[in-house]
């Protein structure tokens, strides 16, 4: 037990030490990206929009709005260059919203990329995403999970206990919404099936890269009224969607 204990705390410890990289920031023109290695790119803003949803699978994950158009609480896991952060701050402003980052670096660029100061609705706080759900009892109504490091989506946001706290995290109403962009994505979708039953819906956006997942608890409204291949397909099209909610140039 004590050797097993050990081991864990060791691989803790090693995924905290990835979770401090210092993230390259570069600005091309108009573009603005956050890179944890060169040519991969974590997060973009167009400086003469800097709310606006540059990359698909972000305005993907807002279809949550089709749920929840205007959630009390929204619990973010992962910062970035707080593309969706952002985008909720403004067009859900009676929204409470906490994001927890684990990575001080990345939080110490949030100015370079315009995310909002803390204040009485908007918080982000510096913390393993995990851990958190594994806690807390904010019972938000939507939980958008969007961690990566240096190596990708860290193993601890996407095991089968995560996935757990997640679904009690929520309030009985609640939606989480995961991107998932891992050769694993297809364990992960099953155990977040193996959690939330059948009210699961995964979305391929438009540039096929990214899986999003939509996960809903009982008490949510769903699509059970019409074929999950079709809503699929609209939420695919999401800015024939939602046109007044991600075209905000």
């Amino acid at each position: 037990m004590h050797e097993l204990s050990l081991i864990h705390s060791t691989n803790r410890t090693m995924q905290r030490r990835v979770a401090s990289v210092r993230p390259h920031v570069y600005q091309d023109g108009n573009s603005v990206t956050m890179q944890f290695q060169i040519g991969e790119i974590q997060s973009e803003m167009l400086m003469s929009d800097p709310n606006f949803l540059v990359l698909s699978y972000t305005r993907s994950m807002m279809a949550f709005m089709l749920f929840h158009p205007s959630p009390k609480r929204i619990l973010m896991i992962g910062l970035g260059g707080g593309s969706m952060p952002k985008w909720c701050y403004r067009h859900l402003p009676t929204t409470d919203i906490t994001v927890i980052e684990i990575n001080p670096m990345v939080i110490s660029v949030r100015e370079e990329f315009h995310v909002p100061a803390d204040d009485e609705r908007f918080r982000v706080i510096c913390a393993d995403g995990a851990d958190y759900v594994a806690s807390t009892d904010d019972a938000p109504e939507v939980l958008i999970v969007d961690g990566f490091d240096l190596h990708g989506q860290p193993p601890q946001l996407c095991s089968q206990d995560f996935y757990e706290d997640c679904y009690r995290v929520l309030s009985p109403d609640g939606v989480m919404v995961v991107n998932l962009c891992n050769p694993g994505h297809q364990q992960s979708i099953n155990q977040i099936r193996r959690t939330f039953g059948s009210r699961v819906l995964v979305v391929v956006p438009e540039d096929g890269e990214n899986k999003v997942v939509f996960a809903a608890k009982d008490g949510c409204p769903w699509v059970e009224d019409e074929p999950i291949g079709e809503f699929a397909k609209q939420l695919q099209a999401d800015e024939a969607l939602l046109p007044s909610l991600i075209q905000s140039r």
